[in-house]
């Protein structure tokens, strides 16, 4: 989709059903210490109805009221949307609620005679990138000449929404708005399948396995038991997951479910077609794109033929996109030659199905850049950029995550976000083509989930952090009801929604203008298309500046700032070599494409391309800014494809230069430097965070977060962050050691049984604490256990516990965890006066680790430490009163 395309493709408004919950968090004072009695909340509060639970009762409700088993019931729902309601709004293609149920009828069609799906259409031609295939294209020529395959609206695998409500007695609107009316809709609708398979609803998950391939609404057996296996990883593996309006669901491991695939699925098995190149067990096929002439033999459409990779026409990335219609709309463009367009694969919403046009040694037209269509592989999405309130489908995520892993472990592609990228980051040729360029996948493709499909998570929903200038970040906006900007499409609010991106301001406040990119002038800041004032999740750059909660990075020749609340917009991205100008020069060029100089050309019969060494005349390196690496350097080439049956001078040759370019991070869109321009520095190291304290707190509904030190006493800590849910399993949490900003630091905590579990720090931020270990049982004779620092001076972390009778031990560290304490030493009667022990490490400068008590009266007391495990602590001595 292009700039210029801001139409709003408006399905149908729904009621929207939801409120977001708010959590309530218990949290301990003070920047070490998780200890005292009571500071993890009591039992009254845990046991009490948590709001973000709601869904999950759901689930337990409708799988008891129709028979059909939990895991299975949630597992569907996961492979279909993760869990997502989307507030009640439809998917790219006619899918609603937590369940996927469809309801597609003529209404809710784009019009393929329309003048917008017209306009639309032609967006998705003429992609080559190169002028001299551009000169063919004719508009209208394109247009008459396209097949119209009009849906079906009729077939019932559209109308699932509708047949399942009326199993339960509800309205369609009733399911489509309201998550728990979706859920007894899906249980009801796979209890149906499972009694028209076998009969019966047995209790066994496995058995379950026919209606299971039957809702995944696969048109073949190979889909249907794609489908099938991903649910069934789900029940044999689990999931867990906090969804975007904070619903907390767990679907619990259940290793031992196989299932039985013997029964008929009664599916008809796919049709013969030529091999696709996909990974094993992945649903595809091969339609292929139209190949033929159009006028004289330099005139065809839709791909070049060639032999990739070869020297200097190497496969380097991978470029996401989405067709702006129905996967068989796009499959009339592509099997037309006159559209000059094609994609090596798409991938259909409804079942994942992914169908190969194009082969991956031929170079598709996709990018609308010759250079990344030289050395990329382009997959279309069926969906839309902005629809109002479309989303992409878990299917349809899953299928493109497994074909890239396969893509770039054939070609060596690396997952990271600098060569998967979206349409939106392909940048312009030359300067007339920077407006009109894509803007494809769209706010609403979830980078960050699509990057764990992967294996190679963004980082994002971190721990954050500070940030220094020169350092490099990953910029990556959650996608979650916290990040859900403002977004306008020609004018019209679109739904609010989690988006992938975050604005960017000309200075640290939302009061100011956001950026404009010169190529675009002057836009509405909210429109969709404006790809100029937003930077994408997973993209990295080089920080400029930080104050507080805001970070600026080296966007497009500016400081663009943007919101970064605890740091948790952005991830430190290690040191890798950033791009800077060359000393004495006060700017360098920018380029769209990386073609070889002149004389390359030479003795190749390839004629020098038009404009061939042209940069972007609006863009510069500046000096004293710094730009991310996206990639390698990369020799100058061109990649002549000459007539469509190879003949005459310079057909199917590659030319390579000897200018070498630097792909960077330069905006929105990725862009070219020339090696001889810039040179390669540093970035600049992150803060360790070993200065740096945390302290924990844990919500009413189990769920632990760790909020960062900033190292600041006017502002002490970063915005919370997510360690993981269950942790209403334990009355009783206690830190061993000091929890730094860098992951380490150890903890215990004892569970209603009164077993004690250790658990050890990471060195992780992000996953602070590893698998726990059972230290034994009989911790519940004990009223208050609190981690203690090392009492007894010989570098171990030790623990104190009080029993009920009011004596305190000691248990010394032995710095094994394994077996992490000694024998419990008495170190003394009398300690029930006390209603709160905190340690605190050292108080009073002398290098041993104290402890602070607080009485019935309000009074705290210091105890000081010994350093001696024999008597560990001096007299008390008062603080002062008030404490209560």
């Amino acid at each position: 989709m292009s700039a210029e395309h801001r139409r709003d493709r408006t399905k149908k408004r729904l009621l929207v059903y939801g409120v977001a919950s708010a959590v309530a968090v218990a949290a301990t004072a003070g920047t070490l210490a998780l200890a005292s009695p009571g500071f993890l909340g009591s039992d009254t509060a845990r046991a009490a109805t948590a709001p973000q639970a709601r869904l999950q009762d759901e689930f337990r409700a409708a799988a008891e009221e129709f028979d059909v088993p939990q895991s299975v019931l949630m597992a569907v729902s996961y492979r279909q949307t993760r869990w997502e309601d989307h507030d009640g709004l439809p998917s790219t293609t006619g899918a609603y609620n937590v369940m996927g149920l469809t309801d597609v009828d003529p209404e809710s069609l784009a019009d393929p005679g329309s003048a917008e799906e017209r306009e639309h259409r032609l967006e998705h031609m003429n992609r080559s990138g190169d002028p001299v295939v551009e000169k063919n294209f004719d508009a209208g020529k394109a247009l008459r000449s396209l097949r119209q395959e009009p849906v079906d609206t009729g077939d019932p695998r559209l109308h699932t929404l509708d047949e399942a409500a009326g199993l339960i007695d509800a309205s369609p609107e009733e399911v489509r708005a309201d998550s728990g009316e979706s859920i007894r809709a899906g249980a009801a609708l796979l209890a149906e399948y499972q009694r028209d398979a076998t009969g019966s609803l047995p209790e066994d998950p496995g058995a379950w396995y026919p209606a299971v391939a039957r809702a995944g609404q696969s048109t073949d057996a190979k889909g249907a038991r794609q489908f099938a296996q991903r649910v069934y990883e789900s029940i044999r593996t689990g999931e867990r997951r906090v969804t975007a309006d904070g619903q907390s669901l767990t679907l619990p491991a259940d290793p031992a479910v196989r299932p039985d695939r013997t029964a008929d699925l009664d599916l008809a098995a796919a049709t013969a077609a030529p091999a696709a190149d996909c990974p094993s067990g992945l649903s595809c096929d091969f339609r292929p794109a139209a190949y033929k002439q159009n006028g004289g033999i330099d005139d065809w459409g839709n791909y070049n033929v060639a032999n990739r990779p070869t020297a200097g026409n190497e496969i380097t990335s991978i470029v996401i996109h989405d067709t702006e219609g129905s996967y068989s709309s796009a499959l009339g463009v592509f099997q037309n030659s006159l559209s000059y367009a094609s994609a090596h694969y798409l991938i259909r919403a409804s079942d994942g199905l992914v169908t190969q046009l194009v082969e991956n040694k031929n170079e598709a037209w996709h990018a609308a850049n010759k250079t990344l269509n030289m050395h990329s592989i382009g997959i279309e999405h069926e969906g839309y950029a902005i629809k109002d309130g479309s989303w992409y489908t878990e299917p349809q995520y899953e299928s493109s995550a497994a074909l890239v892993k396969y893509l770039a472990g054939k070609y060596g592609i690396p997952l990271d976000r600098e060569h998967v990228i979206g349409h939106d980051e392909v940048p312009g040729v030359l300067d007339a083509n920077v407006k009109t360029q894509h803007w494809d996948p769209g706010p609403f493709w979830d980078w960050n989930h699509y990057m764990g499909l992967l294996g190679a998570p963004t980082g994002a929903e971190g721990p954050g952090g500070p940030y220094k200038a020169g350092q490099v970040v990953r910029v990556v906006p959650p996608f979650t009801t916290a990040n859900q900007p403002k977004i306008t499409n020609n004018g019209s609010a679109v739904p609010q929604q989690p988006a992938n991106f975050t604005y960017l301001y000309s200075s640290p406040s939302t009061s100011s203008a956001t950026l404009t990119d010169p190529y675009l002038g002057s836009q509405t800041w909210s429109e969709g298309w404006n790809w100029g004032n937003k930077v994408l999740a997973g993209g990295e750059f080089v920080v400029a500046e930080a104050r507080q909660d805001w970070t600026a990075i080296w966007y497009g020749g500016k400081k663009a700032w943007f919101q970064n609340r605890g740091g948790q917009f952005a991830t430190a991205a290690g040191t890798p070599d950033v791009v800077t100008a060359k000393a004495g020069a006060s700017s360098v060029p920018v380029y769209g494409r990386a073609y070889p100089e002149d004389g390359a050309y030479a003795g190749t019969g390839v004629p020098v391309q038009n404009k061939n060494n042209e940069s972007l005349s609006k863009y510069g390196v500046l000096s004293g800014q710094k730009y991310a690496l996206a990639g390698g350097a990369l020799k100058g080439s061109y990649y002549n494809s000459g007539n469509i049956d190879g003949s005459g001078a310079g057909s199917r040759v590659v030319v390579v230069g000897d200018t070498t370019y630097y792909p960077i991070r330069f905006n929105h869109r990725i862009g070219y430097v020339r090696t001889a321009d810039v040179q390669l520095v540093k970035g600049t190291a992150p803060d360790p965070g070993t200065d740096r304290y945390n302290i924990l707190g844990r919500d009413a509904s189990g769920v632990l977060w760790q909020y960062q030190g900033t190292g600041e006493a006017t502002a002490p800590f970063f915005g919370r962050f997510r360690v993981g849910g269950g942790w209403n399993d334990y009355n009783m949490v206690t830190t061993l050691t000091a929890l730094r900003a860098d992951g380490t630091g150890d903890m215990v905590a004892r569970d209603k049984s009164g077993v004690l579990w250790y658990y050890k720090g990471t060195g992780n931020p992000a996953k602070p604490f590893g698998s726990r270990a059972r230290v034994g049982g009989g911790w519940s004779v004990y009223d208050t256990i609190t981690g203690a620092r090392d009492l007894s001076g010989d570098g171990r972390a030790d623990l104190i516990a009080r029993d009920k009778s009011g004596v305190l031990w000691l248990y010394k560290g032995t710095g094994n965890a394994a077996k992490p304490f000694e024998a419990m030493s008495r170190v003394g009667g009398g300690w029930s006066v006390f209603n709160a022990l905190a340690d605190t490490g050292d108080l009073t400068g002398d290098g041993r680790a104290d402890l602070i008590a607080r009485d019935k009266s309000g009074v705290l007391w210091l105890y000081k430490g010994t350093g001696n495990a024999a008597k560990p602590f001096e007299a008390m001595s008062r603080v002062g009163g008030g404490w209560s």
